[in-house]
């Protein structure tokens, strides 16, 4: 529950951790500070607001550029562990009820053969969750901790002095406060926050929902792994209703804007880069076919159709003429 005279964020458990982060806390008020004062330097001053509410969507968008390296590097550890579990399932089958030494070190054994004849690793997908929790964490607690400044509950934080934090807290987008919450509102701050609220849980819905629909290998479409993904696309949406009416609106920009750039990554890779096996995959060949076929007839050449032909053709005519006789191997006889 919200409490305008403790700042619970910096108590407790969580409080040691953000106490940790304070470097990229601090990092943070400075890059809202500075893309807030380019804004207003080159004309947002008359827009209530905006330009503090522009100054959150650029830091989302610059943490995203940071993480992106870290983000392709998981991607594909991600890709070639997916791609895998076919064979993972087979090898868990094998041995399944076997509980004695020798049968679960064999199962080790083929486990780790299979990661490492297809370059994949287990634990490569968790870099983008070490990177990127820890930032998004950052961003939640810098934009939570600006009516506490303006009010003097909290010190001073980075570029966020009170006289800045009160200038924040105080801006108007969309006829709400960005330091406003949604139990605090009347009804249009309410219209207006619900709707933020929905969107925030919709992108998080579609971007889980069509990950799964999409990039996940039709033989991982089953078991308990499944059944567990597809309750998190459902359930997680649905408790971020719950949380979103106790954040902050600042907050909830920064969730929406979070939310669209994980959807525009997520769908750029089951579009270019999707899990083998996966109905996207199946997509993609039928896109790169089409692409080369049309290349190949800008060039003047063949097409793959064409060329399958030509080399059945040309099987054919070998077939026959050898009578579809096996040729022995020549070799030279040993001279005595």
């Amino acid at each position: 529950m919200y409490d305008p005279n403790n700042f619970t964020l910096d108590s407790g458990i969580f409080g040691f951790f953000y106490t940790i982060l304070r470097p990229i806390e601090w990092l943070q008020t400075w890059i809202m500070k500075i893309f807030h004062d380019l804004l207003v330097l080159i004309g947002f001053q008359d827009g209530p607001g905006i330009a503090w509410v522009l100054s959150i969507v650029f830091l989302v968008l610059v943490v995203h550029a940071i993480i992106l390296p870290v983000w392709w590097h998981s991607m594909k550890s991600m890709r070639k562990t997916q791609a895998i579990q076919p064979e993972l399932m087979k090898i868990q089958r094998k041995y399944k009820g076997k509980t004695d030494p020798a049968s679960r070190e064999a199962m080790s054994r083929e486990t780790m053969k299979l990661y490492q004849d297809n370059g994949a690793n287990p634990m490569g997908s968790c870099g983008i969750a070490i990177v990127q929790g820890p930032a998004f964490m950052s961003v939640w607690y810098t934009l939570s901790a600006v009516s506490y400044i303006a009010t003097g509950v909290r010190e001073p934080l980075g570029a966020f002095t009170q006289n800045v934090a009160q200038d924040f807290a105080g801006s108007m987008a969309f006829g709400v406060s960005l330091s406003q919450r949604f139990l605090e509102s009347d009804t249009h701050g309410k219209i207006v926050m619900g709707v933020f609220i929905a969107l925030m849980c919709l992108t998080l819905f579609f971007l889980q929902f069509n990950n799964m629909r999409k990039n996940l290998p039709k033989a991982s479409m089953q078991g308990s792994m499944y059944t567990m993904q597809k309750a998190m696309a459902f359930g997680f949406p649905v408790m971020y209703i719950f949380s979103g009416i106790a954040f902050p609106f600042a907050v909830l920009v920064y969730w929406i804007t979070n939310n669209v750039c994980n959807l525009v990554r997520s769908m750029y890779q089951i579009y270019e880069i999707p899990t083998p096996g996966s109905p996207a995959a199946e997509e993609k060949e039928i896109r790169d076919h089409k692409r080369e076929n049309a290349r190949r007839a800008k060039a003047g050449q063949a097409s793959l159709e064409e060329e399958a032909l030509v080399k059945a053709k040309e099987e054919a005519e070998r077939k026959a003429e050898t009578g579809f006789q096996r040729q022995q191997p020549n070799r030279r006889k040993k001279r005595k």
